[in-house]
């Protein structure tokens, strides 16, 4: 009997009832289950309709060619063949294979070489960058190597000046008629002038307190007078006013073509520098003699206001948003776009430290006691105070709007800040060792200053116009 499915002798064989018909018992189980049929008559058919058949155990026979030497000489010899070739075939492959490491590491190796031959150029280049700027003279654009320090004079202002302050600091007195917290509670907008300068992004005031200088995206510059409620001089500055500072009389602006300007009387007296791209903040030093300016070139330059010159030109790793002289004048704060805050020495450029903002920083303020620094990050809503003694964050200060600005007084009691949602001050008390926030408003702001014994705030509004809360 033979399997009507497969055609040889079945190991364990059934029968079906209906066809008759012999089949081995796994193969029909399995073609009932998938079709439910009989393979040969095609009529319905289930398990329960096969029946097993007794029958001794079959011994399959030898295939013919198996059943003589010469034919398994000869199949022996078929398979050799196959395994010769199988053999061949994979030393081919290997040897292919190995060609094709061989190859992916040779190019490896000279990308390697390729990769630190660029890096070495590229710091070499950025050496020579940081060693060469260009001069900024109203005479022609000569080109003025720098060296890697202050000069000897500028490096002794530096140290005397924060001998000077440091020393005298702690047991400075809060001076006569300063704000206290129910003068600031008290704060009213009181006057506020026309738009004068769209697209201003900071405000600075003069040592007075009655100057505020700021500029717009169209190029012009203008100082306000607050006592007399208008401009009293109007600054031509070429391109777009990126920041703004006062030099004793004299005002400084920074435009987005990176040039760094000084004006005196409505008129342009020296072009101090210039940036590879538009200058981010400038930043005068406590002693006067230094003004700093930073760019999106990824680099802050010192300059010597006695001579007007470039005293120091250094190249970071990413672009500075902003900048701060430390209150003795031995760092300079700068916050950059990779999310960092860095201090550097101011008579050497050298790194002193560096931390995590969070963000982007968008503005820097210090204490005046010397420890503490505040800074807000680019479209959040809060600010940091962060001790530069412990080096971390002892505050974070939520506003509940996002921060354009943010300022110390001249105490370190009150810190004002300013966004697009409100103004707003908060206060330390040293007594009880807490914050509290004394006022918010909630009027649009840009930027903001001090107004004199903190008594009120001059406002820069998105508008760029200039509102004194008093």
């Amino acid at each position: 009997m033979l399997c009507a499915i497969s055609g040889e002798a079945p190991q364990f064989p059934v029968a079906s009832r209906k066809s008759g018909n012999v089949f081995e018992k796994r193969l029909i189980e399995a073609h009932i289950a998938e079709h439910h049929t009989d393979p040969v008559t095609g009529e319905d058919l289930s398990v329960d309709d096969l029946i097993e058949l007794k029958s001794s155990h079959v011994v399959k026979p030898r295939p013919q060619t198996l059943t003589s030497i010469p034919s398994l000489l000869s199949a022996f010899q078929a398979e050799w063949d196959a395994i010769t070739l199988e053999t061949f075939t994979l030393k081919q492959q290997l040897s292919q294979t190995r060609k094709e490491l061989s190859i992916a590491l040779y190019q490896n190796d000279a990308a390697t070489r390729v990769i630190a031959r660029i890096t070495r150029e590229r710091d070499e280049a950025r050496e020579a960058l940081s060693n060469v700027t260009i001069s900024g003279a109203t005479n022609g654009d000569a080109m003025q190597v720098d060296n890697q320090e202050l000069s000897q004079e500028l490096a002794e202002k530096v140290e005397e000046t924060m001998q000077q302050l440091s020393s005298t600091r702690r047991k400075r007195p809060i001076p006569d008629g300063w704000a206290t917290a129910e003068t600031i509670e008290a704060l009213e907008p009181k006057d506020s002038s026309e738009p004068l300068y769209p697209g201003s992004s900071i405000v600075s005031i003069d040592k007075e307190k009655d100057l505020a200088l700021f500029g717009g995206a169209d190029g012009v510059a203008g100082v306000y007078s607050v006592s007399q409620k208008q401009v009293v001089n109007a600054l031509k500055c070429g391109s777009a006013v990126t920041a703004t500072a006062w030099w004793g009389s004299r005002q400084v602006v920074a435009t987005s073509a990176g040039a760094v300007k000084v004006f005196e009387d409505g008129a342009e007296v020296a072009q101090l520098g210039s940036h590879a791209g538009s200058a981010t903040s400038l930043a005068l030093h406590p002693s006067g003699d230094i003004l700093a300016s930073t760019g999106v070139d990824k680099s802050f330059i010192f300059y010597d206001l006695t001579s007007m010159k470039v005293a120091l030109h250094i190249y970071t790793d990413t672009e500075i948003s902003c900048s701060e002289f430390h209150p003795d004048g031995h760092l300079l704060g700068v916050g950059g776009k990779d999310g960092q805050i860095k201090l550097f020495e101011v008579k050497t450029g050298a790194d002193a430290a560096s931390f995590d903002a969070g963000g982007v920083p968008n503005s820097l303020s210090f204490s005046e006691n010397g420890t503490w620094l505040a800074w807000s990050v680019k479209g959040q809503t809060s600010v940091t105070i962060f001790d530069l003694r412990k080096m971390q964050t002892i505050k974070v200060l939520d506003v509940g709007s996002p921060v354009e600005s943010v300022h110390w007084d001249y105490t370190g009691q009150f810190v004002a800040v300013a966004g697009p949602g409100c103004v707003s001050v908060q206060q330390y008390s040293k007594s009880s060792k807490s914050w509290s926030e004394p006022f918010r408003k909630a009027i649009p702001a840009k930027d903001l200053q001090w107004g004199p014994d903190a008594s009120s705030l001059v406002v820069l509004t998105p508008e760029g116009a200039i509102s004194i809360l008093g």
